[in-house]
């Protein structure tokens, strides 16, 4: 049992099981947030927050959640530069794809995830969140962002293919 790694929406694409909701994470040196899909894979629902601890703990708590729910794909975000390139953060991810990888037969993606916690603080800030909740839920809530942003390509891919 090992996951394929995808960096290609496309290819990831073509290997999920119809029909399976995914799950977008956002990975932070504390915490780690966790968002999923409908199974129509149309819109992303921030879930919960991990709270860090070690790798197989971590990687225990995300796989059980991914059981729990019947998720087909994880979407994990890639925190590049705004220049677009990667540094330790973005090998730091790539890391914990790896490791994760032999665990689980759910193919792994990438999602470019610049400003998705920019985005999420602007979207808490406008629903007047407090200070303390923010603190609570930023990082489901940017996992949803990240998780929302590959759905919306994978429509566009589907929708593509339906025009050929």
């Amino acid at each position: 049992m090992t996951a394929a790694i995808h960096d290609d929406a496309g290819a990831f694409a073509a290997v999920l099981a119809p029909g399976a909701a995914l799950m977008g994470l956002d990975l932070g040196t504390r915490t780690i947030g966790l968002a999923v899909s409908d199974t129509g894979r149309r819109i992303a629902t921030p879930l919960a927050t991990i709270r860090r601890r070690s790798f197989s703990t971590d990687a225990a708590d995300l796989l059980a959640t991914a059981r729990a729910r019947a998720i087909g794909g994880l979407v994990i975000g890639l925190p590049r530069n705004m220049d677009g390139s990667e540094g330790p953060r973005c090998q730091s991810v790539r890391a914990f794809a790896r490791n994760l990888a032999p665990l689980t037969d759910m193919p792994i993606t990438f999602w470019d995830e610049r400003l998705s916690t920019v985005a999420a603080e602007r979207a808490l800030l406008e629903a007047e969140t407090s200070r303390k909740r923010r603190a609570q839920v930023i990082d489901h809530v940017a996992a949803g962002y990240i998780l929302q942003g590959l759905l919306d390509r994978l429509g566009h891919l589907d929708a593509g293919r339906a025009h050929e």
